[in-house]
């Protein structure tokens, strides 16, 4: 279940921020080191595969989401041995006629209902933790953002695109590497990070 939440995750992000991200005003970014060569009016991109993989709050949010999400999967796995033990342990009874008809009936429908309660139990955590997740996509898509907004409010470029896939890069399949300001945008995200980490402390 994690790794399937953590890509699908991932793919979300990369969904959010995939369109074309022009400048919409804004503070002037953090003063980072100038990697590309593009001047302004320049249509320009970055990779996101890059961004999220270096990226230092997705990076903190996704451990702490996977420390999470191992709990709680560690929680479902221990119900759901217990339940098997307990199944195991009342058929055992019946085959050796342990248990009379009545008392078997009783115990049959009771580990009915601890087999419902558990199949909820474990559909309602991958749920909330699905939205959890999503909620975390929302969080590093809208600091990414907010940081690009500010970025090109510096730099004055006429788009700025989110590619992605190392394959066959879409959209930009084909570009001067010039135009790439993966690098740059991602040393100024993480800057402004760790002024964000610094500052609440």
């Amino acid at each position: 279940m994690k790794k399937t939440l953590i890509i699908a995750g991932i793919a979300a992000a990369a969904a959010l921020l995939s369109s074309c991200i022009q400048n919409k005003g804004g503070n002037a970014a953090a003063s980072v080191a100038q990697d590309s060569t593009a001047v302004a009016g320049s249509i320009v991109f970055f990779n996101m595969d890059t961004v999220m993989q270096g990226y230092d709050m997705a990076n903190d949010l996704t451990s702490v989401f996977e420390t999470k999400t191992s709990g709680i999967q560690a929680e479902i796995d221990r119900r759901g041995k217990k339940l098997e033990k307990d199944a195991a342990d009342f058929q055992n009874k019946v085959d050796k006629g342990l248990l009379t008809q009545s008392v078997a009936q009783v115990q049959y429908q009771k580990l009915q209902g601890q087999q419902q309660e558990y199949q909820q139990y474990a559909v309602r955590k991958q749920q909330e933790m699905a939205e959890e997740q999503q909620v975390m996509m929302n969080q590093i898509a809208n600091a990414i953002q907010e940081f690009v907004n500010e970025y090109n409010a510096e730099k004055g470029y006429a788009m700025i695109i989110a590619t992605a896939g190392s394959v066959l890069a879409t959209p930009v399949v084909t570009a001067d590497p010039k135009l790439d300001i993966t690098e740059d945008l991602l040393a100024g995200l993480n800057a402004a990070y760790i002024k964000t980490k610094e500052s609440s402390k």
